[in-house]
């Protein structure tokens, strides 16, 4: 039993901790490489690096909120949120491998956007950003700047939603 926990946490290191550090190590690349609002040309007319900030949560929601509640709130809810899937991986039965890497992925993004938030005044480094051409209205385009930690978060959810509808372990 204790060498099923220790490998479930072992796993939980394994994909947690080069979410968080290649989230960091990019956005730190970013803020070194890029001036702030400059964007790089990665596929013409369709992806750049450009660096932002998101005082938000996600698309930017909250942003016009007083700095000190966004701060707080943001604090907050990140915080919260790990806590809730820190306590869902503890009783995740080991093979449920899917649902495990869903809850560290959610984890990872949350880390990753709770220091930015810590260290950066309450800001989140934003830098993936893509212009879609065939979207009606420019609805969304180009889609809100987002970053590797925002992505772990969307798989995390996606995988949860699989896992969900099926009742089992995608894949």
């Amino acid at each position: 039993m204790e060498n099923m926990a220790l490998k479930k946490w072992l796993r939980f290191i394994a994909v947690v901790l080069p979410i968080v550090i290649a989230d960091q190590a990019v956005k730190m690349a970013v803020l070194v490489r890029i001036q702030y609002a400059d964007s790089v040309e990665m596929i013409p007319g369709f992806f750049y690096l450009t660096h932002l900030y998101n005082t938000g949560g996600a698309f930017g929601l909250g942003a016009d909120a007083a700095s000190w509640v966004r701060i707080l709130l943001f604090l907050g809810v990140s915080s919260i949120a790990a806590i809730i899937v820190l306590v869902l991986y503890k009783k995740t039965p080991y093979e449920s491998r899917w649902f495990s890497l869903a809850l560290c992925c959610i984890f990872a993004g949350a880390m990753g956007n709770l220091i930015d938030r810590l260290f950066r005044d309450g800001k989140v480094v934003d830098f993936l950003e893509f212009y879609i051409p065939a979207v009606p209205m420019n609805l969304f385009n180009p889609w809100p700047p987002f970053n590797i930690a925002d992505m772990a978060i969307s798989i995390g959810v996606a995988v949860l939603m699989l896992y969900f509808l099926t009742g089992k372990d995608p894949l």
